[in-house]
């Protein structure tokens, strides 16, 4: 009897131990899977406000942006790989700014971005029926703090609501507004000095055409003056710390001015 009660203790400790280890590896599975579903929260909020207004929110592609599910790059991409580069160092001839994220918060968007089948019919990609879901009177607080310093519904943004009959152009108009071109001086070594719009730029070469329409290459040997001056810079830099709710908001309160 006593060995009896021996093989039920043992069979009896051995199922604790059996039940302990199963739920160390469930929790161990649902740790990666929670960290998952967190970066893919980061990412959304994110795209939302960089991305989306040119990619469109369901990433099929907007007006000025391509379809990112169709993208043979994104296809590709594992883990924000490809995307990473695409995103820190813009495609300038393709009218896509640099966005100052880091490699951590690309990943998250590529996250969110894989979630996505090309085929698929995800609430998440149903675009909302109006762009105009913010608050009009935190619009105008936002405006005033951020805006009203180089812009005013008085003068330059008099009447913008009424020039856009579709309010989703125009919140892709205030958010990345296009046609001003970017202007270059370049002091060379003998005082001479050349200035136009900036082609192109690197760490060895200048390109630019001058206002007579000449294009000029300048190779950059470390004694000349380079200074480059892009009026919509200060609408990028806005661009990684708008929220979603700031962008919804100022929209509204644009959309009433007429």
């Amino acid at each position: 009897m006593a060995m009896r009660g021996e093989i039920l203790v043992a069979v009896t400790l051995l199922g604790a131990s059996c039940a302990r280890v199963q739920t160390k590896d469930r929790a161990a599975q649902a740790q990666p899977a929670a960290t998952a579903a967190a970066a893919v929260d980061r990412g959304r909020a994110l795209y939302a406000v960089v991305c989306a207004f040119c990619h469109g929110p369901d990433a099929r592609g907007g007006e000025t942006g391509p379809n990112l599910l169709h993208s043979e790059l994104v296809l590709k991409d594992r883990d924000g790989d490809l995307i990473t580069p695409i995103v820190q160092n813009g495609r300038p001839d393709k009218g896509m700014p640099k966005v100052e994220f880091t490699a951590a918060q690309v990943r998250d968007i590529a996250a969110f971005i894989h979630t996505f089948r090309v085929d698929g019919n995800e609430r998440a990609r149903m675009r909302p029926p109006s762009i105009v879901v913010g608050d009009a009177r935190a619009g105008a607080t936002y405006f005033a703090s951020t805006c009203a310093r180089c812009h005013s519904v008085d003068g330059d943004l008099k009447g913008i609501g009424a020039k856009f009959a579709d309010a989703k152009a125009l919140q892709m108009a205030w958010l990345m507004p296009r046609g001003r071109e970017v202007l270059v001086t370049v002091t060379l070594g003998n005082e001479r000095v050349l200035a136009g719009h900036l082609n192109h730029i690197d760490d060895f070469v200048v390109g630019l055409t001058t206002a007579d329409g000449g294009r000029q290459t300048v190779r950059l040997s470390g004694s000349e003056k380079v200074v480059v001056r892009d009026p919509l810079q200060p609408h990028r830099d806005l661009l990684s710390r708008y929220t979603d709710r700031d962008i919804h908001d100022v929209t509204a309160y644009l959309a009433g001015i007429r």
